[in-house]
């Protein structure tokens, strides 16, 4: 199945209810989308396992956000694995696709080979920001980089800075078709329960690394009792259930959640996208002095810049950049 041959579900959110347990959740299936983010660069393995996950968390925490708002995950840490940034947007209105994209910086000098992808991030945080627009405060969240995979990251985020129990079940990798090239398609499904109003933690501390809290520390009878069932599960879910090239959204619900009363919602579609452009470049820019600039342009005469998340390629007078140049053109407006 190649990207021009995609399936309905494809590069979908489906958004559920488990109406039973109080559970809702979202049904991911990325195809074309990944494959874009992955093919913009040529990753080692590890990092594109990483870009890979993050991608797909991203999709699945971004389907909740308002019309026109960004969700942004940031993974950095002291290992090879420097840093993975995603982000997503909003549609821009009703019944138009999301937007995702992703990037890695890494040492491949230091990769270790021989280790798994996630211990190539080493110690440090697993943040979640949310930009809604114009005139608001962003919002930042953050925990330690913790558990085995970005997926523990995600859900002891939910845990410690939302006190909700959230579950994600993913998987990915590369998938080829009879007479078709390879590609990269991944899918997953999130779990996360309802609010309980007027309820605190039910574990005094967090039984996770270092105190941090776990999905399972939150909850206490009846809720925790649907809550571990639903997870058992979600357990017995297969790869390629998952990944889902035969298998649609609801037909995986009701082949895991049968019981449990599975009621679906408008799924929304989520494309490749990067909101790069030689204006924001040139905003970007706008912090050097022309002293700095100089020492940015080439010998050719222009200053170069490239999107680290499309790769896109930006070329740039040098006299049109920089504070000072900005100033100028603002004292300029100001006398017209």
């Amino acid at each position: 199945m190649s990207f021009g041959n995609q399936i309905t579900w494809d590069d979908t959110v489906l958004p559920f209810q488990l109406d039973v347990s109080d559970i809702r959740g979202r049904v991911v299936r990325l195809d074309g989308a990944l494959d874009l983010i992955l093919n913009q660069h040529q990753y080692p393995a590890q990092i594109e396992a990483l870009v890979a996950e993050a991608a797909l968390l991203t999709a699945l925490i971004g389907q909740s956000i308002k019309l026109r708002w960004k969700l942004s995950l940031q993974v950095r840490g002291k290992g090879p694995a420097r840093l993975i940034a995603t982000d997503y947007y909003g549609p821009s209105s009703d019944g138009e696709p999301a937007r995702i994209r992703a990037y890695a910086s890494y040492d491949a000098e230091r990769l270790d080979q021989t280790a798994s992808a996630y211990s190539q991030i080493g110690e440090g945080y697993f943040a979640v920001m949310l930009d809604q627009g114009a005139g608001m405060t962003p919002y930042q969240g953050f925990t330690p980089i913790a558990g085995n995979s970005l997926s523990d990251c995600a859900q002891a985020y939910f845990a410690q800075s939302e006190q909700l129990p959230t579950r994600f079940q993913l998987t990915f990798g590369k998938s080829q078709m009879p007479g078709r090239p390879s590609h990269w398609r991944g899918g997953g499904v999130m779990l996360q329960h309802m609010p309980q109003v007027g309820e605190g933690v039910a574990a005094p501390e967090g039984s996770g690394e270092g105190g941090l809290l776990l999905h399972t520390d939150i909850l206490a009878g009846e809720p925790a009792e649907n809550w571990n069932r639903v997870n058992v599960l979600l357990d017995t879910v297969e790869e390629l259930e998952l990944i889902g090239p035969t298998v649609t959204p609801t037909d995986l619900l009701v082949r895991l959640f049968h019981e449990e009363g599975p009621r679906v919602f408008d799924s929304t579609p989520v494309h490749f996208g990067c909101s790069c452009s030689g204006e924001k470049v040139r905003q970007t820019m706008s912090i050097y002095s022309q002293r700095d600039i100089g020492h940015m342009t080439t010998p050719e005469g222009i200053v170069t810049a490239d999107c680290q998340f499309c790769g896109a390629h930006y070329q740039f007078d040098p006299k049109t950049l920089g504070f000072e140049a900005v100033k100028l053109e603002d004292t300029k407006a100001d006398n017209v």
